[in-house]
């Protein structure tokens, strides 16, 4: 409740104001049986009409009253409870922008998305009916036995009786039914992992004919779900016959000793008309109590989901700026790695091991390696995605923990192993890089990725639409407007995550060649599986198992790295070799 407080604190006068506006509606509720009982003993039995029409309009008048304080009281309720959870929904966001790959990869994508959603609506509707009912349904329990005390004694004490019994079924069945209602959400996480993972992964599914299993195993996550939700039903469906078997039988032994009170004149019957109203009232809040309270149960089980988001700190801390030291010199080295390693969170072993290496202002740094031999993991430390477990990762010659958060992001600019667009337009994708930048520089930023050819032949040019994910592009176009949007950017340091795998060789050449005309001081990194987009680097990593086994230039790796070679002749005639 630690985050929900801050914001409800902002709701304060709302949240008085809808309860009171309730009970003020629950107190016309209580008045009711007693004008009908007048109705009966005054009206009905003098046959005075006046009365009994004078009696009616009281009634309307009550309801209508009532029916405006319910009103008030629904649109202070709504208000504080939407506007609080507001509150924690952009908070929630913004903390899960904030947090880092590995406590991403911890959490999980599914889990994120059913806790900013579904979570949030449960907690938003928990507070809804709180602010109304939890004080109108007790003070509607208790106000009607108060009342039948002031119409009779004797008869009230049914009412000390059966209030007891009634609690003691809804409030059974409802601690029986809420822990289970967490449960509920949890497998509800698994039936949103499973259909995120099927849309995302639609055409490989379809390309290796796994629809049946899929659906196969979606069936079986949603079952699960089915099943508990099932059998918390069946024991909540309890509660309906149990409870109007329990106040049937208080009605019955209200008429059963009412008879005898009437027949004596101890009691008119308009009183026991009322009474058998108050014990009806009684059972109709109970039962409104017991699913508000499970209401509650299951938005307090999501409150904990999403403060246990909320509560996941990020371990890479960021200063708030980069201090500048007197005298400080980077010198001509752009990036250093010593003795560096990474494991990532539960991972049973490391990444990458012991790499050391140092590149240069506006060299060109290719990597390479088979699958698996953590190229992603090696690149993703320099713009400080991860922290190295082991060793230290230098930037400009500091240490990359003295860099603030924006410096950084802003000095490097990464183009992503999985090309990645948003909807909107080519121009307000390419604007991620630099916000104010011109059209000229969105520009020549195409035309260095190779991608200005097929931009000047949309009919909108830069405001055409992308569409989620851009999957109204090819895969290579994808790619070279991501590249652009890096470019954009400026970087001193560019890191391209194979991210040309989708282009063909002469596309790749092009877009190599125009990579070596951006200025000396920017630093190039290419991870690539193609030897021959690295051949022209300054300098080439060969990574095999986490391992820097090879570390030159191009000609220097055939001759001294066994690795190297070996995809080299993979790719080409083993007689051109050196070539």
């Amino acid at each position: 409740m630690k985050y929900l407080k801050v914001y409800l604190k902002n709701y304060t006068a709302a949240s008085i104001l809808a309860p009171l506006f309730k009970m003020l509606e629950a107190t016309f509720d209580l008045l009711v049986p007693l004008v009908v009982a007048r109705i009966i003993n005054v009206g009905i039995a003098n046959g005075d009409t006046g009365y009994i029409l004078g009696c009616c309009g009281i009634l309307i008048l009550m309801a209508l009253v009532g029916l405006a304080c319910s009103f008030t009281a629904q649109y202070f309720a709504a208000k504080a409870a939407i506007g609080s959870t507001t509150g924690l929904r952009h908070l929630l966001f913004a903390h899960i922008q904030s947090l880092g790959f590995s406590e991403m990869d911890t959490i999980g994508t599914s889990t994120l998305i059913t806790r900013m959603t579904s979570d949030l609506n449960q907690v938003q509707s928990g507070v809804n009916l709180f602010l109304r009912l939890f004080l109108r349904s007790p003070f509607i329990v208790f106000g009607s036995m108060v009342m039948a005390f002031t119409i009779d004694v004797q008869m009230a004490l049914i009412f000390v009786v059966a209030i007891p019994v009634l609690s003691v079924i809804v409030f059974g069945i409802m601690r029986w039914t809420s822990p289970r209602y967490k449960k509920i959400q949890s497998r509800l996480d698994a039936v949103t992992g499973a259909t995120r993972e099927n849309l995302s992964g639609v055409r490989v599914i379809r390309a290796f004919g796994r629809e049946k299993a899929q659906v196969e195993q979606f069936a079986a996550a949603n079952d699960s779900l089915v099943d508990l939700q099932l059998h918390v039903g069946h024991i909540s469906a309890l509660m309906n016959p149990l409870t109007y078997v329990a106040v049937n039988l208080g009605v019955i032994a209200i008429l059963y000793a009412g008879a005898w009170k009437v027949e004596g004149g101890i009691l008119l019957s308009g009183g026991i008309v009322a009474l058998v109203n108050y014990m009806n009232q009684i059972l109709v809040e109970l039962v409104k109590l017991a699913n508000l309270i499970v209401s509650i149960s299951r938005a307090l089980a999501s409150l904990g989901r999403v403060e246990q988001v909320l509560d996941t700190k990020t371990a890479m801390e960021f200063p708030k700026t980069t201090q500048e030291t007197a005298g400080e010199d980077s010198g001509k080295e752009a990036v250093r790695f010593d003795h560096v390693g990474l494991t990532y969170a539960g991972a049973g072993a490391e990444s990458l091991t012991d790499i050391s290496f140092a590149a240069r202002k506006g060299q060109t740094i290719g990597i390479i390696g088979g699958t698996g031999s953590g190229k992603s993991s090696l690149v993703n430390l320099i713009p400080r995605f991860y922290d190295a477990t082991a060793g230290t990762v230098t930037l400009m010659g500091r240490p990359i923990g003295q860099w603030d958060r924006e410096s950084l992001r802003d000095m490097v600019g990464v183009v992503m192993q999985k090309a990645q667009l948003f909807a909107g337009t080519i121009r307000s994708n390419l604007l991620w890089g630099n916000s104010d930048a011109t059209e000229e520089e969105l520009w020549v930023a195409l035309r260095l990725a190779q991608a200005e050819d097929f931009v000047r032949a949309k009919s909108k040019g830069l405001d055409d639409p992308v569409e989620q994910g851009g999957r109204n592009l090819s895969g290579g176009q994808r790619q070279r407007l991501t590249i652009a949007r890096a470019l954009v950017k400026k970087p001193q340091i560019l890191i391209l995550d194979d991210s040309a795998s989708a282009l063909d060789y002469a596309t790749d050449a092009a877009l190599r060649k125009a990579l070596r005309t951006l200025p000396d001081s920017v630093t190039v990194f290419i991870v690539s599986q193609r030897t021959s987009s690295l051949q022209h680097a300054d300098q080439i990593l060969v990574l095999d198992d986490g391992h820097l086994v090879g570390c030159g230039t191009h000609r220097q790796l055939l001759d001294s790295c066994g690795t190297y070679r070996e995809i080299y002749e993979s790719q080409f005639q083993k007689g051109d070799a050196r070539q």
